[in-house]
């Protein structure tokens, strides 16, 4: 692995295809101004000091714009390289002029049942100035629509309220996120449990709890992070977040804790779950073997019989017999029966 402190050179690790595009909103409580570029240069002069502006770039692959832009609001070299790292863990960073946040965004699985499924991500990383909100996403996405809307029509007149409110709107939507995707993974769960109660036939459950733990894992290993961090932003003095703003925080907070807790709960009955799993697959084997048993009990009789008729002793009266061919067939047909009939008095 190379040191990246001994090195200049940019490089995007993820695997996004998504060309390098960026899209600016300019705002405040009078207006909002909206333009797009594939440079930033072409952006830059639109920026205005007096007004918040929201920078969203899609596409980390233009290295080069992506320092662009660091460079322009003063970011550090470091920063710079851990937005282009597109496995770099969940972390919240205070800068003395800025704050930086790195998580992820989940897509949904959506192979068949019988399939290994894993939960698509992508890094989302956040930085915010004084009168700036950087937001760089690896795809093409539609994720933060909603609050462009809320920006073009001034919902609960968000364009008057400072930058760091922008900032718990844009976290708030990928709690959001998180919150809709371990639900969907706790819900599976639920209904595998009762598939697993009424041992239903015909579906290999083993690779649904395998798929369902991996998609669990994958979240625990960016959520607990991002748990962790979060306190950071709750007791940050920097100058950048404003105390009327600190409920919206606390509110994202709550949300946070919410998928939290669902995790947990996804943990205990992912657990309950393999043991369930494995208890079943003993009964279904205990059941097989008893029909197994029972059948080979029913022919074990007959096989004696045969047996018997089988030796090659001259004095064998029955052999001689008119009907000795078809009073063999019904000892034989008669006695299978006084067996299965038992077993079935046994509730065998």
């Amino acid at each position: 692995m190379t040191n990246n402190l001994l090195s200049e050179r940019l490089v995007y690790t993820g695997v996004s295809q998504t060309q390098t595009h960026l899209h600016l909103c300019t705002y405040n409580a009078e207006e909002v101004q909206e333009q797009s570029a594939t440079d930033f240069q072409t952006l830059a002069k639109s920026l205005n000091s007096e007004h918040t502006n929201w920078l969203q770039v899609h596409g980390l692959s233009n290295t080069e714009t992506i320092r662009e832009i660091c460079t322009h609001f003063e970011i550090d070299f470091l920063i710079l390289q851990d937005i282009l790292n597109a496995e770099h863990p969940t972390k919240i960073e205070d800068h003395e002029e800025y704050m930086v946040i790195i998580t992820k965004l989940f897509s949904p699985c959506k192979k068949k049942e019988d399939e290994l499924c894993e939960l698509k991500q992508q890094q989302v990383c956040f930085i915010l100035g004084r009168n700036f909100v950087l937001t760089f996403l690896e795809d093409e996405t539609d994720f933060f629509d909603d609050v462009s809307t809320a920006l073009r029509n001034n919902i609960l007149k968000i364009r008057g309220r400072q930058t760091d409110y922008l900032l718990s709107v844009l976290l708030n939507s990928v709690i959001g996120n998180y919150i809709a995707i371990v639900s969907a993974i706790d819900d599976s769960l639920e209904d595998l449990e009762e598939e697993l109660l009424s041992i239903t036939e015909g579906k290999d459950i083993g690779i649904q709890i395998q798929s369902l733990r991996r998609q669990y894992m994958t979240m625990k290993k960016m959520v607990l992070p991002l748990k962790e961090q979060y306190v950071k932003l709750l007791r940050a003095e920097n100058q950048l977040f404003h105390k009327a703003n600190r409920a919206f925080f606390n509110d994202v907070n709550d949300h946070l804790q919410f998928v939290v807790q669902t995790i947990e709960i996804c943990r205990e009955t992912l657990s309950s779950l393999v043991d369930l799993y494995i208890s079943n697959n003993d009964l279904r084997m205990n059941d097989i073997m008893k029909r197994l048993t029972i059948v080979s009990t029913i022919f074990i009789p007959l096989t004696f019989l045969v047996g018997v008729w089988g030796m090659n002793f001259k004095i064998m009266p029955e052999l001689e017999w008119e009907y000795g061919y078809f009073f063999a067939w019904g000892l034989m047909i008669t006695l299978g029966i006084i067996v299965a009939s038992y077993f079935k008095k046994k509730r065998y």
